[in-house]
């Protein structure tokens, strides 16, 4: 077992490093300029697809998988992530948007949910979501942020700043964890290194997607 725990804490090292190479390349791609009149709004109306998208994952995982602090940490992220839909309610119509007639899910889930609701194992749900998943939120929630200030929103960004990003770190946290316990074979390990390199991957092919067709940058969540 030391081995293995030894095994698993030089993989989570390798991995952050992995990540961290495309982490950034999204976060320089979400810092982009946005569209000329995209508003602070039409971006937190995006946050609520997002952060339904992830309690709804976290709710899936929290009953499917066996372990038992696999369940508590999905737990605990699918109670955050509700609490954030509710608070970017409150936010938005606080500024004049009573989401009159919008359907988060009109569209469906979108093609990063699709993926990871077929993940199977609490390896590879613990890398792909609340691990991965979860740092990339903080990388776009910090682009956001940004956003908002020079939009003149500081309230918003506080909001993100002060409540949503502990959050999203306490669940990076979480995953970590959860690795560092379940992650101490080779097969684990490959498996939680070729979801969270898919993960990133697909989340920069859609980004770039929303800027192309929409012009759509520095948008929250994931």
């Amino acid at each position: 077992m030391v081995a293995n725990v030894a095994s698993a804490s030089s993989f989570l090292v390798s991995l952050a490093a992995a990540n961290q190479v495309l982490l950034e390349r999204i976060g320089t791609a979400t810092r982009q300029e946005p569209s000329g009149d995209l508003t602070v709004p039409q971006l937190l109306r995006l946050a609520l697809e997002r952060e339904l998208g992830a309690r709804e994952l976290a709710a899936r995982w929290m009953s499917a998988c066996p372990e038992l602090d696999a369940k508590l940490a999905f737990a605990r992220q699918c109670g955050d992530e509700a609490r954030h839909y509710g608070l970017i309610v409150h936010r938005l119509a606080e500024l004049g948007d009573d989401l009159a007639g919008f359907d988060p899910l009109a569209a469906g889930f979108s093609p990063l949910f699709q993926y990871l609701a077929t993940l199977e194992t609490t390896v590879e749900r613990a890398a792909a979501g609340p691990y991965t998943r979860e740092s990339l939120a903080v990388v776009r929630n910090e682009a956001f942020i940004e956003f908002c200030e020079a939009q003149g929103d500081s309230q918003t960004a506080d909001l993100y700043r002060s409540v949503i990003q502990p959050d999203e770190r306490h669940h990076h946290q979480l995953g970590h964890r959860l690795l560092e316990r379940y992650a101490v074979d080779p097969e684990s390990q490959s498996r939680a290194l070729a979801v969270s390199a898919q993960v990133l991957t697909l989340a920069e092919e859609l980004q770039e997607l929303a800027r192309l067709k929409a012009g759509i940058c520095r948008a929250p969540g994931c």
